[in-house]
């Protein structure tokens, strides 16, 4: 019997992981064809419209979260939040599995991140980071500059600094864009350690391996980094970038031994 009631739980998270990301596609095309041209028409200065884009996705998001949660697919923490009430925060996780992104953005408000590419042409995606105003990574030279106005305005800027989902063998690797960012906009660091235990959703797994239970996140907002250390002693940019990049590294791979 017990073995029975576990397969019929395992297949219901199938099932319910399937209908979740079913209906986050269907509402992304929703706000394409329907929220946010409504929205252009009733919202003519560009930034109010950004703003007012930004808080529909962040309630959307919090709707999927909910969802996810309610259908039994997964449970959640979240440690520190009381820090996420502050502006102009330059936010940087660890990133473990395909749905970080929308926990972030579910419960950060103004958050900006960076966006794929791809994700400007994909039919489900393309309406809410157009309207939002998103950073588009293919930018090139600019996109550090355009990450320290994001900040200036007061945005909360949301960045995986490994640029991609760990790997299942579970090495975190930081490329130093992040820090770039952090030493020439001369901005502290806000860490965020995501943890998920039994992990789901990760680096080449297809979406319905679900784990044999329930998957449990912990998301914890830690105190600030602060990088005046990092530009001490007359360190130019590269060097500076270079120290952060080297300590977020052990920080986040101590970081993740830590929530093992």
């Amino acid at each position: 019997m017990r073995n029975r009631l576990s397969h019929l739980g395992l297949y219901w998270r199938v099932c319910a992981t399937g209908l979740s990301f079913a209906a986050f596609g269907v509402g992304g095309l929703l706000l394409r064809i329907a929220v946010f041209p409504l929205l252009n028409v009733l919202v003519w200065d560009r930034e109010k419209r950004i703003a007012r884009a930004r808080a529909i996705i962040r309630v959307a998001f919090r709707c999927f979260v909910g969802l996810m949660q309610g259908l039994g697919v997964l449970r959640y923490e979240i440690v520190g939040r009381q820090r996420l009430e502050r502006g102009g925060l330059l936010i940087l996780a660890n990133h473990p599995t395909l749905i970080d992104t929308v926990f972030l953005m579910a419960f950060v408000k103004r958050a900006d991140c960076i966006v794929k590419g791809g994700l400007w042409n994909n039919p489900f995606t393309r309406g809410p980071v157009q309207a939002a105003g998103y950073i588009n990574n293919d930018q090139g030279v600019d996109l550090v500059e355009d990450c320290i106005a994001s900040l200036q305005d007061g945005n909360n800027l949301i960045i995986f600094p490994e640029g991609t989902r760990t790997p299942s063998n579970g090495e975190i690797q930081l490329r130093r864009g992040a820090a770039n960012i952090a030493v020439r906009g001369r901005r502290n660091v806000t860490p965020v350690l995501i943890s998920c235990e039994p992990l789901t959703l990760g680096k080449g797994e297809k979406w319905w391996r679900v784990p044999p239970r329930f998957a449990q996140f912990k998301i914890e907002i830690c105190e600030d980094i602060g990088i005046d250390h990092f530009i001490a002693d007359g360190a130019t940019d590269v060097m500076a970038a270079r120290r952060l990049t080297q300590h977020l590294q052990d920080y986040f791979t101590e970081g993740k031994q830590q929530h093992a």
